[in-house]
């Protein structure tokens, strides 16, 4: 992700390492709409993950299979969704799952409108709240179809925009809250993409956390492979395994003998339930 998400073939993300099972409330704490529903066991992922725009292919999944990396991320779907996806089928997320990599679904939503560029989708303060809905619902249908079960965290992906304009911020929070209780209505936990300087700073910071997301991925490249040592807010937030950090962009690297530009993520949080 680094860029603009709506071109999202320069964008990419990915996770690896040990996968766990977590009990079910682990990092959800203020996502108050979930308190009322029996929810499997999470699936979490600690270790080094990596991105790229479009899914890759099934051998170079293999290849890469090397144990640097042990998960992958993956859009979904959003109509800001800048890359085809045409290795991204139920079948290639079988194969891959059995492989042993995790998956991190990725789904590039409505985005802000004060935010620069054009987009296909953007929210405004009047279809914030239905837009969230809608997404969340597509997001869902994707998600599901690809075999990605219930339980599984869905990351919505909200590039930089202009935090202190006021109005701008919470249509923002509007869109989130109504995309994560669509989430949560569906038995999916709800997952951010942003920046520290701005749209994961509004989450993280927000007064009221009312069905704000319990997972997040903060995007600060500093190059160093943490989720603790530069965590930029309070230590006692987003705890039990609910984060992951895009440290590295545009990374040129080799695996088993292949070659892929991508971007790397310290990651501890929830992934996709495929099994």
């Amino acid at each position: 992700m680094a860029g603009h998400r709506q071109s999202r073939k320069r964008r990419h993300i990915t996770w690896a390492v040990a996968g766990a099972a977590v009990v079910a409330g682990a990092g959800i704490a203020a996502q108050t709409s979930m308190a009322a529903t029996s929810w499997p066991a999470q699936k979490t992922f600690t270790g080094r993950a990596f991105d790229t725009c479009t899914a890759p292919s099934l051998s170079t999944m293999k290849a890469w299979h090397t144990g640097f990396y042990g998960a992958a991320a993956v859009y979904v779907g959003g109509k800001n969704r800048g890359c085809a996806q045409p290795n991204l089928t139920a079948s290639w997320v079988k194969s891959v799952s059995s492989l042993g990599w995790k998956l991190i679904p990725i789904y590039v939503g409505a985005q802000p409108p004060c935010q620069s560029g054009a987009n296909p989708e953007k929210l405004t303060s009047s279809t914030a709240a239905s837009l969230g809905a809608q997404d969340a619902a597509d997001a869902v249908s994707k998600a599901s179809a690809l075999g990605m079960k219930a339980g599984s965290a869905i990351y919505l992906d909200m590039e930089a925009y202009d935090t202190t304009n006021t109005s701008c911020n919470d249509a923002v929070l509007t869109y989130v809250r109504a995309f994560d209780k669509g989430l949560h209505a569906k038995t999916y936990r709800a997952g951010y993409y942003g920046f520290t300087s701005s749209s994961a700073k509004a989450v993280a910071t927000a007064k009221d956390k009312t069905d704000l997301p319990g997972n997040l991925w903060y995007a600060l490249w500093d190059q160093k492979n943490t989720t603790t040592s530069d965590w930029p807010w309070g230590s006692t937030q987003f705890t039990g395994h609910s984060r992951g950090h895009q440290y590295m962009v545009n990374s040129k690297e080799s695996h088993g003998g292949v070659t892929l530009t991508v971007d790397r993520d310290a990651w501890d949080a929830p992934v996709a339930i495929t099994g």
